[in-house]
């Protein structure tokens, strides 16, 4: 049995003009910047499973050691330098669990050298910040990098972007669903709108909400598959 190579999909912003950013989107739901070598994620909601189950929930096991292995795959195929998480790492206070807590430092003692950013998210104010000895920064601040620009929360209107750069954030989970004749899918994209790029949640068991691509005519919709990422074709 032979594994398929994933495959991004390359995103240059302005896509008139002079491009001022290159981001490779990948289907491990990451967003590459390769002239700094930076990885962007959002919404990786570490321990949300924990979480449910301690309220009594039957819900998985597994999805925060799942949802590290596939940041290990993403930072490992793009040789990344730096990591900037759009804000919600954790989910809550009880994502500290022992167990949780286990996983995340195996995966940082995978990537010593990896600077970690960590843009405080909603969930992130609650569940409060990991210890100092993972290396990880929690900042209230924007991720400001050349024309790019970190958030976890997206403008309510494009239009609000600051001007001149292209801005990331999270927060919104977006998906799309796509219907076929007897079935219907939801699966997380990247929702590109006007000077903002909206990431899918990084995290598993995580929601989402679905964007209707007919009401946003100026979007652009990537769509995430097992092994690529495409741009999803809409009827004008």
């Amino acid at each position: 049995m032979t594994s398929t190579t994933p495959t991004d999909h390359w995103l240059c912003w302005p896509s008139d003009g002079q491009p001022q950013v290159r981001l490779a989107l990948m289907p491990e739901r990451a967003a590459f910047e390769p002239d700094t070598r930076t990885l962007f994620v959002a919404d990786v909601h570490l321990g949300k499973a924990a979480v449910f189950r301690a309220r009594g929930l039957p819900v998985p096991h597994g999805t925060s050691a799942r949802s590290l292995a596939r940041l290990s795959q993403a930072l490992n195929r793009s040789q990344a330098r730096q990591l900037v998480v759009l804000g919600d790492f954790l989910h809550a206070r009880e994502s500290h669990a022992p167990a949780t807590l286990a996983a995340l430092s195996a995966w940082r003692e995978r990537h010593p050298g990896l600077s970690c950013v960590v843009i405080e998210g909603n969930h992130d104010v609650h569940a409060g910040q990991v210890h100092a000895s993972f290396g990880i920064q929690t900042s209230t601040q924007a991720h400001v990098q050349g024309a790019l620009r970190g958030v976890h929360q997206p403008p309510d209107d494009p239009a609000q972007a600051p001007p001149g750069a292209l801005t990331l954030a999270g927060h919104v989970h977006p998906v799309v669903g796509l219907r076929g004749r007897t079935d219907r899918l939801r699966l997380p994209i990247f929702w590109l709108h006007g000077p903002v790029l909206t990431l899918p949640a990084f995290g598993e068991f995580t929601g989402g909400f679905e964007v209707k691509p007919s009401r946003h005519p100026d979007g652009q919709c990537f769509v995430i598959g097992d092994q690529a990422v495409l741009p999803l074709l809409t009827r004008r």
